[in-house]
C-alpha cells in the first residue's frame, strides 16, 4: 500500500525542458510526505507552456537545475512503486537525464491512466485525462501545479483501489491486461497507452509521415491531418522546434496554440520526445 506520485511541468515542446517537480508519497491511502521544486531547465520558455502552468523564466531564476534536485527525486522514486498519469512525465524524466548524461532513475512505474480505463467504464475509451478522471472521483484540485497533480494522481489510484478492492501491486498487473474494447477507430490500437487522443504532425519530421502514423495509430492514436477541436497532440519535428526556438511556427502550431488559449487541452511535442513515447510503450507490451 506504498507508493510514490510524480508530476512535472515543461519550458517548452521539449520533454527534458523540466520546469517544476512536484512528488507526493502516499502509505495506506494517506499522503505522508511530500516535496515540490521549481527547476532552472537551462532552455528558453514557450508563450503556451507559461499560459498553461503559470511558471517563467523569472521564476526559475536562482532555482536548482535538473542534476542538483536528481538525487533528492532518486530519494522519494528510487525501489518504489512511482505513479504518472499517462506516460509523459516518466519520459520527461528519462530525458533529463539524458540530457545531462545521469543514470535513470531505477523505479517500478505504474501509469494510473491505464488503470483509470481500466476501472470505469466511462473513461476506457476517452476523458481519461488527470482533470476528468479527478472529476468522476470527485477530488479538487490545481490542475498544472506539479506538486498539485502529484496529489491528484495518487487520489487517482486510491480511488481505484477501493472501487476495485485491488491493491498497488494487482493494479499493476492489471493495467497490462487488455481492456477487451470493440468497435474502435479504423488503425487505432484500443490497447494502446494512448488510446483516444487524436494526433497531428507538422514540421520536417525525421521518420516518414506514413512510419509516423503507423507508430501514432499502435499506441492507440487516431491520426488527424489538420489541427481541430479534436486534436489532443501535436507532434513537431526537432528541426523546427530547435532551430527556430519556438519563434517561427507552422500553421498547424499556431492554430494549436490559439486552441490552449481557449483552455483546450493540447499537447506539444517535439518528434524526439514522440518517438520515445513509443519506444518506451513498445517495452512494456
Amino acid at each position: 500500500m506504498r507508493f510514490t506520485a510524480i508530476d512535472v511541468e515543461t519550458a517548452n515542446a521539449d520533454l527534458a525542458s523540466i520546469c517544476q517537480i512536484g512528488v507526493a508519497k502516499f502509505e495506506d491511502d494517506k499522503l505522508v510526505d511530500e516535496w515540490s521544486s521549481l527547476v532552472d531547465p537551462e532552455d528558453y520558455f514557450n508563450s503556451m507552456n507559461v499560459h498553461i502552468h503559470g511558471i517563467g523564466e523569472d521564476d526559475v531564476s536562482g532555482a536548482p537545475t535538473f542534476p542538483k534536485i536528481v538525487d533528492t527525486l532518486s530519494s522519494y522514486l528510487a525501489d518504489s512503486i512511482c505513479v504518472s498519469h499517462t506516460r509523459f512525465d516518466r519520459v520527461s524524466i528519462w530525458r533529463a537525464a539524458n540530457k545531462y548524461s545521469l543514470i535513470p532513475i531505477e523505479t517500478v512505474w505504474l501509469d494510473s491512466a491505464r488503470v483509470a480505463r481500466r476501472t470505469w467504464a466511462e473513461c476506457a475509451r476517452r476523458g481519461y485525462g488527470l482533470r476528468d478522471v479527478c472529476k468522476i472521483i470527485g477530488y479538487e484540485f490545481k490542475h498544472h501545479d506539479a506538486l498539485e497533480d502529484a496529489k491528484a494522481c495518487g487520489q487517482v489510484l486510491i480511488a481505484a483501489m477501493k472501487q476495485s478492492g485491488l491493491d498497488v501491486d494487482y493494479l499493476l498487473a492489471k493495467s497490462w491486461k487488455p481492456i477487451g474494447l470493440s468497435d474502435t477507430p479504423k488503425d487505432a490500437n484500443p490497447e494502446g497507452e494512448l488510446y483516444g487522443e487524436v494526433i497531428v504532425f507538422t514540421g520536417s519530421l525525421e521518420i516518414p509521415r506514413r512510419e509516423a502514423k503507423d507508430f501514432a495509430a499502435s499506441i492507440g492514436c487516431a491520426v488527424g491531418s489538420s489541427v481541430t477541436k479534436k486534436t489532443s497532440i501535436l507532434v513537431v519535428g526537432d528541426r523546427d522546434v530547435t532551430r527556430f526556438a519556438g519563434k517561427v511556427k507552422s500553421s498547424k502550431h499556431l492554430k494549436a496554440e490559439q486552441l490552449i488559449a481557449k483552455d483546450q487541452q493540447i499537447r506539444i511535442l517535439k518528434e524526439s520526445d514522440f518517438k520515445e513515447l513509443f519506444k518506451s510503450a513498445q517495452e512494456n507490451t
